[in-house]
């Protein structure tokens, strides 16, 4: 959605210079598309269109990850039917991981069958009871799902694997990686939200980002700003409560499912963005993060200098507050 010349992309908001100026005698090009059951905004500086690459190395990482394609590798994993991995996969499996272990077990890519029960996932299915719960919950354990000798192998057959809160930060890498093999040092690539960029817009000064405030808008009508970061490389990412979520009796669901209870997460953090070196990282974070209670994050933190944290958080239901590192401060323009 377009305001006042500024783009409104998921948790994140973009201002795209409009300035014909440019850098190294090269103009400033600008792709969008769609992918990954959404949409994707990326502007480089170099000189010709390399819109067909973007799309082709953007459609290699959803043949390997997607949860909606029956085609893809990560589908076929999921119905056990044996397949090759490719190197998308095994970096995304492997990367997730650590993190998982990092997190103890906040992120998790095997709740799958819990965000399908919720109605989040590529299955939908009816309202669960505490009792779906707890005959699926037997089945969510990323200790339960392993990759040797480039094969996953599973301790029960019904295990799934869902790689939603790390995929799209992939591709945001994959494309970044690919502008970069072509020497090619100013961009900014986004897909749904999640962004990694380098170098100066086409004003020559650092990109500029801004942080959705938290409100429940599924459309993002008001495109209401909390925080407005500049940067010059880095990646960055964002996952809340207030885009995928609904309402059953006066309940609120969101979309983030704790792997610890096998229910959507329900305490005051409300968003999260995080921000270090890479977007598949940033990504798997801010998700560990919704999940994590407040506290444990702080205490991550120290642990993790190398990641900038910003979360938003409900004091009551009038007033949100929120807390950042000392690495995110740095970001804040000012």
């Amino acid at each position: 959605m377009i305001k006042k010349g500024i783009i409104i992309l998921g948790f994140i908001t973009l201002w795209f210079a409009c300035s014909n100026s440019s850098i190294n005698k090269t103009s400033y090009l600008y792709n969008e598309g769609e992918i990954f059951g959404t949409y994707y905004h990326i502007k480089y500086n170099y000189s010709k269109d390399i819109q067909t690459e973007i799309q082709a190395a953007l459609n290699s990482v959803d043949y390997s990850l997607s949860t909606y394609k029956q085609e893809s590798i990560l589908s076929k994993v999921n119905q056990n039917i044996s397949t090759k991995l490719d190197s998308h996969f095994i970096r995304v499996f492997n990367r997730a991981t650590q993190i998982s272990e990092q997190t103890n077990g906040a992120f998790d890519m095997t709740v799958a069958s819990l965000v399908n029960v919720w109605g989040f996932g590529f299955k939908k299915m009816d309202f669960p009871d505490s009792t779906q719960i707890d005959s699926l919950m037997q089945f969510v354990g990323y200790k339960n799902v392993i990759l040797e000798d480039d094969k996953i192998v599973k301790t029960n057959s019904n295990f799934m694997i869902d790689a939603s809160a790390i995929a799209k930060g992939y591709g945001v890498d994959v494309i970044a990686n690919l502008l970069e093999s072509k020497g090619i040092q100013n961009y900014l690539v986004e897909i749904g939200g999640e962004i990694r960029l380098k170098g100066k817009n086409q004003k020559t000064k650092k990109w500029t980002v801004g942080i959705d405030k938290p409100k429940d808008d599924i459309y993002n009508v008001d495109g209401e700003l909390q925080e407005v970061v500049a940067l010059d490389n880095g990646a960055l990412a964002t996952s809340g409560d207030y885009r995928q979520f609904y309402y059953k009796k006066g309940q609120k669901y969101s979309h983030t499912i704790n792997p610890k209870t096998g229910f959507p997460v329900s305490h005051n953090v409300l968003s999260t963005t995080v921000y270090t070196v890479d977007c598949a990282s940033a990504d798997a974070y801010a998700t560990s993060f919704m999940v994590m209670p407040l506290d444990s994050t702080k205490q991550f933190s120290d642990q993790h200098p190398e990641l900038g944290i910003y979360i938003i958080y409900a004091v009551d239901s009038l007033k949100n507050n929120v807390w950042m590192n000392d690495k995110f401060k740095k970001i804040i323009r000012h």
